[in-house]
């Protein structure tokens, strides 16, 4: 147990302090640091064992090719990409289905909302939230990108959500999991009572720190001026030989490692353990930095009354890491395992299966064989080019009985059903069956089968997508409780989003995405199907389900193509817009009619019309005869008779003329009168917009 020469006395001001090694003595602060690094190296020897496997997924994930001497030196040495296929089919399902548009963050409401405050307040909420995220942590988004690959191969990984005073914002970056040392077998990351952050750090970022007096004054330790020692441990000869790298010498340059360990530790010796963050250079030991992991004497809570009144019975410290689990490891051990353990003994003898067949096909393209002693060869290798021959001291007959060939089998068959099984195996264990990554499943398969094969292909996704939901949910709970400690008072935000609207529970916040839904198929039927039932059954909230359309649909700016229906006249009684279109209807079916009879009516006072100037002009010309034969006056009687009918016929077509001009008018009065309806309509419509 450590034991020190000076407590300290754990005050307001001691909460507040942004360094609290200067209330220690050296010597103290020299225990302290042994300490923190004694439990580091603990908690790291705790997971060796769950490190080397760790190691050997992630090389099968990256196809890395080890030296091979059997069966001979330079066989072949394949790494078949079955974790690598698997992680990049779950991370090209998971990532945009987390990651889906601007919207990130949703904070719920619960209960009755009458006058829509609870509704305005989560709009803001999950608006501000959201734009911090995607544009105001300019690398959450890179770093959640990484995290779901790493998680699908490793199987856990971390964020780190704080408050960054250099960049005036909130922070939730990605954390590996072999970056962040625990006890093996603690319960939760919440109830781990040490928690050791590897930090590789430049010594300019720790002058910086020492210069803002965040740091303990560190400028003249011998360590410091030091070069680092080179790191040839295990861990870190594996990560060079994945990166096909070596590292150089260490310099001036080389980052030194810091542990930023987040530990209970009893250094007021009252008897509880306080939560402490505290940061320690790996190499000499040298504490760096001790602050609280607690922010306000509220946190504390204390006896009310009795003999031990003012003592700590318990302290709320401040969370910084959400774990993300992947399948959750079956031994109970904080380390979850991904498809590198997962698959690794099937993805190692699927390796040994292929490249056992590759050195069997070798061998029987390139067999050798037995030389007697009768074969007058000179020694060494022969190698053969197209029309070349060698010459030798032997004859063909004795030539021919002194080679031997060595007979070789052909590549067993049951290899080959034996490779075919596992990787079929592989595959189901994975959820990569070749139906749900693209592949045909054949002709004539019916729309349903395939619907359901895929359903039951993504089951193991949807499992892992609502364990990234959970942790995600937490993520976001930290940032928002963070928001509520640090944004500007009554300053607004972006959405309009103020401090006091964190002041709350932070239980209402999780994530947008719907961790059942795994495939963009899949998110647009459920919003065709939920239009469906709003247009048939009444209480939906019509807006809302017109823009979970358009969002499924992947428009932008769903809120500008539509605004909404707020503000519009209600729709009229579908029985009532049924009786109006079959009213309308019957009378323009009526107005057809009584058109097509005007215009037959006038068509045939147009043909009587030209009747009528024909028997004119028949008249005309027979007046014209009867003139010019006229003789006496019963000749001229009878012109004067014809000439009457002209008359008469001139004037019944002038009638004819004005009764067709006349419908005409009428006609067109009608049409100007429907313009002017459909004019004054649009008027009326436009003015109430």
């Amino acid at each position: 147990m450590l034991t020190l020469q000076q407590p300290i006395v754990l005050d307001s001001k001691a909460i507040s302090s942004a360094n609290l090694c200067d209330r220690f003595e050296d010597a103290d602060l020299q225990d302290i640091g042994i300490e923190c690094w004694t439990g580091y190296d603990l908690d790291e020897r705790s997971r060796e064992h769950w490190l080397k496997r760790n190691e050997a997924g992630m090389d099968l994930a990256l196809q890395i090719q080890k030296d091979k001497s059997f069966p001979w030196p330079g066989c072949a040495n394949v790494a078949f990409p079955l974790v690598t296929i698997a992680a990049q089919q779950f991370h090209a399902r998971a990532y945009p289905a987390i990651v889906n548009g601007v919207d990130v963050v949703k904070c719920a409401t619960f209960g009755e909302d009458p006058d829509g405050k609870k509704g305005a307040h989560a709009s803001r909420v999950s608006t501000h939230m959201s734009w911090q995220l995607l544009y105001q942590d300019k690398c959450w988004e890179e770093q959640e990108d990484k995290s779901i690959l790493n998680l699908s191969i490793v199987g856990t990984n971390f964020k780190k959500s704080y408050y960054s005073a250099s960049e005036k914002h909130n922070v939730s970056e990605l954390v590996l999991a072999k970056d962040l040392v625990l006890n093996y077998w603690t319960k939760s990351v919440n109830e781990c009572p040490r928690k050791t952050h590897k930090i590789p750090m430049q010594r300019n970022e720790i002058y910086e720190k020492v210069m803002r007096g965040t740091y303990r004054d560190c400028l003249e330790e011998s360590w410091y001026k030091e070069t680092p020692a080179p790191k040839q441990s295990t861990t870190q000869v594996n990560k060079d030989n994945r990166q096909g790298v070596t590292p150089p010498q260490p310099d001036n340059t080389t980052a030194r490692l810091i542990l930023e360990q987040h530990v209970n530790l009893d250094l007021d010796d009252d008897g509880y353990a306080e939560p402490y963050i505290i940061t320690v250079d790996a190499d000499s030991k040298y504490v760096l930095r001790i602050v609280t992991r607690f922010d306000q004497e509220s946190d504390i809570e204390r006896v009310a009354a009795g003999p031990r009144k003012g003592k700590i019975i318990k302290i709320t410290s401040m969370e910084y890491f959400t774990k993300r689990t992947f399948i959750p490891s079956p031994d109970g051990g904080i380390y979850d395992i991904g498809f590198g353990i997962f698959l690794g003994p099937l993805n190692e003898a699927v390796n040994s299966l292929v490249n056992m067949l590759l050195d069997c096909g070798t061998m029987q393209t390139t067999k050798g064989g037995f030389l007697g002693r009768g074969a007058k060869i000179r020694g060494g290798v022969y190698t053969f080019a197209p029309f070349e021959w060698k010459r030798v001291d032997s004859s063909g007959d004795d030539l021919k009985k002194s080679i031997v060939p060595l007979e070789i089998n052909e590549p067993s068959q049951v290899l080959f059903q034996l490779l075919r099984l596992l990787i079929q195996y592989t595959s189901r264990v994975s959820g990569t069956t070749d139906i749900t990554v693209g592949e045909n499943p054949g002709q004539n398969t019916p729309a349903q089968t395939s619907n359901n094969m895929i359903e039951m292909g993504q089951k193991i996704y949807t499992a892992i997508f609502k364990r990234i939901w959970r942790s995600s949910k937490e993520e976001f709970q930290k940032l928002f409780k963070l928001n509520g400690l640090f944004l500007p008072l009554d300053l607004p935000q972006v959405g309009g989003a103020t401090r006091a609207d964190y002041q709350g529970s932070a239980d209402q916040i999780s994530p947008v995405a719907d961790p059942n839904v795994t495939s963009e198929s899949m998110k647009l039927q459920m919003a065709v199907a939920v239009k469906q039932s709003a247009a048939s059954t009444p209480g939906y909230d019509h807006d809302e389900v017109e823009k979970r359309f358009l969002k499924a649909l992947h428009v932008d700016n769903v809120d500008v193509i539509f605004p909404g229906t707020k503000g519009q006249p209600p729709p009229k009684d579908p029985k009532l817009v049924i009786a109006e279109t079959n009213i309308q209807g019957k009378l323009q079916i009526q107005e057809r009619e009584l058109q097509a009879r005007m215009w037959e009516f006038v068509t045939n006072l147009q043909e009587e019309r030209i009747l009528t100037n024909a028997k004119v002009i028949e008249l005309q010309a027979k007046a014209a005869e009867a003139a010019a034969n006229a003789q006496n006056e019963e000749a001229y009687a009878q012109v004067a008779l014809i000439n009457a009918d002209i008359s008469r016929a001139k004037a019944h077509g002038e009638s004819l003329i004005k009764r067709i001009d006349q419908i005409i008018k009428a006609a067109k009065i009608q049409a100007d009168f429907k313009l002017g309806v459909l004019d004054i309509q649009h008027s009326k419509k436009e003015a109430s917009k």
